[in-house]
């Protein structure tokens, strides 16, 4: 079966590893269509190696490079009109969502509507909108299939099960690089200490966010709206070795996980294959030698994320949004040197007890409370550089 994709954050991480997936799988399996917002000498290399027939740039890449991609066969959309316009084209069956950040959301909710299967990797598109996002997926008939690791074996253990028979889910969290670090240290971090994953190799942004646990906070909420699960029904553990991507445990007391290195083209692989699977170029595990596997409970003091995500999970609306757009301008402006590491959180809790809960949002209420919510921390951050 032919399975044309347009990949949105092809020069991101995510994006990168989708590309060697495509080309491994070769055959029917095609990127048709990619995005990118500033990695423009990236950008041209992959459109010279895959030719996709439809390029989605930022309104500031330069005329020199739109004119090298329309010379490569490539149709040109600009800026984030453009990424909507591009993700409807007749030629796309599967849209892979990797831009970063509520940026990804309106090409997400297009892909949807336009009835296209959405790879899902951008978390925050469910963080900010899953309210709007799960039942416009449903309207449409649309399979939304999640590509972070946690929620693909999520989703593949709760294939052995019906959902009723679920008694809670386990998201597994590596504790990032300050695992073993008291918190009086671990809140003066620098960010290059902080950008030191032990296992995982990411961007920036999701590698602090892993860091503060703001990862996970996103990603149990993203569970609740991807499963249909109340937050009571998500646990975190800490998983340092990161082999177990996470768990479902059932009602008779089995717990199915599912197991592989810390290789993100596994999970990218399973949703552009789906609901079949083939070899793979991912790493494999060794069962020929002794492996160690532990689990223990995060500190949630030291990690305050996960607090701020469990209340914003349960109490839902417009805190999402809040929370999201709250966390991303603290974590700029830690990396740009103008707060603390301890104090990512602390601008994402300020931010949230300022607002005024909306708990039935349209999507213009959604748009205005990630508007109000950037003003709001920047204004906390300039009040803590004073």
């Amino acid at each position: 079966m032919s399975k044309r994709i347009a990949i949105l954050g092809s020069t991101g991480s995510i994006g990168c590893n989708a590309l060697e997936v495509i080309a491994h799988l070769g055959g029917d399996y095609r990127a048709v269509a990619m995005s990118a917002r500033s990695q423009t000498q990236k950008l041209l290399d992959q459109v010279r190696k895959h030719r996709p027939a439809a390029v989605a740039v930022s309104e500031q890449t330069g005329k020199d490079c739109c004119r090298e991609i329309e010379k490569l066969g490539a149709k040109i959309y600009r800026g984030p009109g453009g990424i909507v316009e591009m993700v409807q084209r007749d030629d796309v069956d599967i849209v892979l969502a990797a831009i970063v950040g509520a940026a990804g959301l309106p090409a997400a909710l297009a892909a949807v509507r336009a009835g296209k299967t959405l790879a899902l990797a951008n978390k925050e598109s469910l963080v900010v909108a899953g309210s709007l996002l799960i039942p416009e997926a449903k309207k449409h008939g649309v399979t939304i299939l999640p590509v972070d690791s946690e929620h693909s074996a999520i989703f593949q253990a709760m294939l052995s099960g019906r959902r009723g028979e679920v008694r809670k889910v386990i998201l597994t969290a590596s504790g990032g690089p300050f695992r073993n670090v008291p918190r009086e240290q671990m809140g003066k971090a620098t960010p290059a200490e902080a950008l030191n994953h032990p296992t995982w190799r990411m961007g920036t942004k999701v590698t602090i966010d892993s860091a503060t646990m703001f990862n996970k906070g996103l990603e149990l909420i993203e569970a609740c709206w991807l499963f249909d699960l109340p937050p009571t029904a998500v646990e975190v553990v800490i998983h340092p070795e990161s082999i177990v991507h996470s768990m479902v445990e059932f009602v008779d007391g089995s717990t199915l996980a599912q197991l592989s290195p810390p290789d993100m083209r596994t999970p990218i692989q399973y949703a552009l294959t789906y609901p079949d699977r083939l070899d793979g170029c991912s790493r494999r595990m060794d069962w020929t030698k002794r492996q160690v596997l532990n689990f223990e409970a995060p500190d949630m003091e030291k990690f305050a994320s996960l607090g701020i995500a469990y209340e914003v999970a349960e109490k839902g609306g417009t805190l999402g949004a809040v929370m999201n757009a709250a966390n991303e301008v603290a974590v700029e402006a830690f990396v740009s040197g103008k707060i603390g590491f301890g104090e990512i959180p602390e601008v994402v809790r300020l931010t949230i007890r300022e607002h005024r809960l909306d708990r039935t949002p349209s999507m213009d209420d959604l748009i205005e409370a990630d508007r109000w919510a950037r003003v709001t921390a920047n204004s906390l951050v300039s009040g803590k550089g004073n």
